[in-house]
């Protein structure tokens, strides 16, 4: 089968920083699935194992990345009871194995959900990590209750990037959240408001923008740009007994004093945690897949889909990530097969 993978961690525009090779197909053991995949989407987790991961050596075999993706089974394990052979499924995959990158693929049943049957591929293929990550955020870690919490605020940060896109959705379809996102840019305000943001304001003018709004603090915090950045200004916005979560972690020390007067909640999200140390509860991304599945297809979450490359080559897997290494990324961007 055709993979694309690298040996060296090299800038994005060094011609060895992907290479197509051929590798041997994969059969399907235990509870894994046997994908034929049809289209990949690129999150900024791509770029950075790709910058990291053979920083220091050169990699005898090519290291394939990639977690999302929309394909067909094609094979079953001996454990699995969940598909069949022919469904189209949807997945983000583990991250401690190989990845999307390949024209087939090996991934945990408990992990897949069954593509929203009224999504085209690209824009099946958008959704499941950043739909994953968005939901485990506001019910697993925050536990937010669409009938108590009504009507309480809470800040995304970074509303127009592929988790903050569906985030709005979810946190004002589903959970019934009051929802204020942040946006710099004309056209990345814009695309919030477009997938139902409350009030979108500027991060460079933060404290005093939700002043204005008459929301000068918030019931929650979520961090999806750059938690070190905004961690005093949180700290200092969230509301007693509020809860901060954050997807980006910090290379440096935070002070979880500033929290303590307000007894304010603080959680990471990482969305492999269920795969990587398959937990108890590793089904639920399964069952997360299938609800949001549904909310796709009856209309009341749109996909986030926003550039759409066609054709698995490394050129376009090239494109993927310098959108991706920008910064400037509205939504998401899916590769079709």
């Amino acid at each position: 089968m055709k993979a694309i993978g690298f040996k060296q961690s090299l800038p994005i525009t060094d011609t060895n920083s992907f290479i197509a090779f051929e590798t041997e197909k994969p059969k399907a053991k235990g509870h894994d699935l046997l994908v034929k995949i049809a289209a990949i989407s690129v999150n900024p987790v791509d770029y950075k194992v790709r910058q990291n991961a053979a920083k220091d050596s050169t990699l005898e075999v090519p290291k394939i990345i990639g977690w999302d993706a929309v394909g067909t089974v094609e094979e079953v394990g001996n454990k699995t009871s969940k598909f069949k052979v022919g469904d189209q499924v949807y997945y983000a995959g583990d991250i401690t194995r190989n990845g999307s990158n390949a024209e087939y693929q090996l991934v945990d049943e408990r992990i897949v959900g069954l593509k929203p049957q009224n999504l085209t591929l690209a824009e099946a293929a958008a959704i499941p990590l950043t739909g994953l990550t968005a939901w485990e955020t506001l019910f697993d870690r925050i536990r937010v209750d669409p009938i108590v919490d009504q009507g309480k605020t809470v800040l995304i940060l970074g509303g127009a990037g592929g988790v903050g896109s569906i985030c709005i959705q979810l946190a004002r379809k589903v959970g019934n959240l009051t929802v204020i996102a942040t946006a710099s840019r004309p056209e990345s305000a814009q695309w919030c408001t477009k997938f139902g943001a409350n009030h979108v304001v500027d991060h460079r003018n933060l404290k005093s923008e939700l002043e204005k709004l008459g929301h000068a603090q918030v019931d929650y915090i979520l961090d999806f740009v750059d938690l070190k950045e905004y961690w005093e200004l949180a700290a200092e916005i969230i509301k007693p007994q509020g809860h901060i979560v954050s997807i980006t972690g910090s290379s440096e020390p935070l002070d979880l004093n500033l929290l303590k007067n307000k007894s304010v909640t603080f959680s990471y999200e990482f969305m492999y945690t269920r795969s990587m140390y398959t937990t108890d509860d590793m089904d639920k991304q399964h069952r997360i897949l299938n609800k949001i599945g549904r909310l796709l297809d009856t209309g009341k979450l749109k996909t986030t889909l926003n550039t759409t490359l066609n054709g698995f080559t490394v050129d376009n897997l090239k494109k993927a990530h310098q959108l991706q290494e920008s910064g400037k990324t509205i939504g998401k961007t899916v590769i079709v097969f």
